[in-house]
């Protein structure tokens, strides 16, 4: 069986993609497969989030992220996008509140059928992380 695609969901209440990424207080990230899906973790913010022109805001949920190949959120500034897709991360803009569950139902079916190109590309990344996991594990052991 495939490793699971981790994807990241901006939520105000762990149900629904609800939030902007900078300003979500909770990021739930999910191990999903064509056929399963199971929460990982949830990572909780506190403080103003809605402070803008705090950038150091987005470095917390940046690290939040990292592992995923996907991340959905209710909207998403410039420069924190531009942050994301420069960590190999597909942002996806859910332009009304839409249950994290359904979402998760919408990506199994695209991955058991044939997966757009800009999700081949997330799948592509997520195996080349793990490699170059691989590789380091590897070298720290010689």
């Amino acid at each position: 069986m495939s490793k699971p695609l981790k994807v990241a969901f901006a939520t105000e209440d762990l149900q629904q993609v609800d939030a902007h990424f900078g300003w979500a207080r909770n990021i739930a990230i999910y191990d999903i497969t064509a056929d399963s899906s199971a929460l990982a973790t949830v990572v909780r913010f506190e403080g103003d989030l809605k402070e803008d022109g705090t950038e150091d805001k987005l470095g917390a949920k940046l690290e939040a992220i990292q592992d995923c190949a996907i991340v959905y959120v209710a909207a998403i500034g410039g420069s924190a996008a531009a942050r994301v897709v420069n960590m190999k991360i597909h942002p996806v803009k859910v332009p009304n509140p839409e249950p994290i569950t359904a979402i998760i139902g919408k990506l199994q079916a695209v991955l058991k059928a044939t997966p757009p190109p800009w999700l081949r590309k997330a799948l592509m990344k997520d195996q080349e992380r793990n490699f170059d996991d691989a590789l380091e594990e590897e070298k720290s052991h010689v």
